[in-house]
């Protein structure tokens, strides 16, 4: 058997045991993907990061993400603990990181990180207002239509996403069976649907996100849907770029603070999200 060291943090806070917890296997050589898995499994997190050597000497790591049940081909918050824990063991403080869905570019400060998306905004099939507000346990007057109905978008990892009123994102709460329902009528969406809310509040989003489906039934930070949140937003507008600060996990008593940008670029709209990285805990498994 052999042993793997991790560590533990928390991502898109100042604050220990504030924003979205995550776990880093600094050194997975020799781990199959069914151990990560597993493993992740066992940490029960929003996901869990396996750190590799990169297949292209020119990056900085090979990273692979797990959520509880499956391998993702990109994700926010995996992304900028993970280059946050690198630099801190003296890997710099512009990394590249290899993930399946593409490079992602992290830039690192002392006390937090800001990626760059692998991929420019993309959009996708629509969600019935129904169907949405049904898996959110809203009712369909609840969900704002004015600027988009619901529509899945990725910059890298796709999510259904609805404007909501601002009462109706507190009251907001994933319906388990709707989910279920909603993936088994749509096998584009199946395990994968991720339904990502977000109510404006002056200059500053509110977001909430559930994907019950994939074994997280609310996230506290999710950096990969705010950045194409971000992304979507400036799509619909008629700037060439835009900023905004995103507040997520309030509900959940893990208060969250995002700050997610879109520009236009000659491949399309492309994305960056960022926060702090709070340090927590470290150890080692066994496998």
């Amino acid at each position: 058997m052999a042993s793997y060291p991790f560590v533990t943090l928390d991502v898109f806070t100042d604050t220990r045991f504030g924003g979205n917890p995550l776990a880093v296997f600094t050194d997975a050589r020799g781990l199959t993907g069914d151990q990560m898995q597993a493993l992740a499994a066992e940490m029960n997190l929003s996901e869990t990061t396996f750190v590799l050597p990169p297949e292209d000497p020119a990056n900085t790591a090979r990273v692979r993400i797990f959520n509880r049940t499956a391998e993702m081909p990109f994700a926010g918050h995996p992304s900028i603990g993970t280059g946050w824990v690198l630099s801190q063991m003296g890997r710099g403080t512009d990394l590249r990181l290899e993930v399946p869905a593409g490079i992602v570019g992290v830039e690192v400060t002392d006390h937090g990180a800001t990626i760059a998306a692998p991929r420019p905004l993309s959009l996708g099939a629509e969600l019935a207002v129904d169907v949405a507000a049904a898996c959110a346990s809203i009712t369909p007057a609840d969900i704002v239509v004015t600027g988009h109905r619901p529509v899945e978008a990725t910059v890298g990892v796709a999510f259904i996403f609805a404007e909501v009123t601002g009462e109706a994102l507190t009251r907001a709460a994933p319906d388990l069976a709707a989910f279920r329902q909603a993936g088994d009528s749509d096998p584009a969406f199946g395990d994968r649907l991720s339904l990502h809310l977000y109510a404006r509040d002056g200059d500053t989003l509110r977001a909430r996100m559930f994907a019950p489906n994939s074994g997280t039934v609310e996230d506290p930070a999710t950096g990969s849907a705010n950045a194409t949140l971000a992304a979507l937003l400036l799509s619909l507008s008629g700037a060439e770029a835009g900023g905004w600060d995103i507040i997520q996990g309030v509900e959940m008593g893990r208060p969250s603070r995002l700050r997610a940008t879109a520009r236009r670029a000659a491949d399309g709209v492309r994305a960056t999200v960022g926060g702090g990285c709070v340090p927590v805990l470290r150890g080692e498994a066994t496998v």
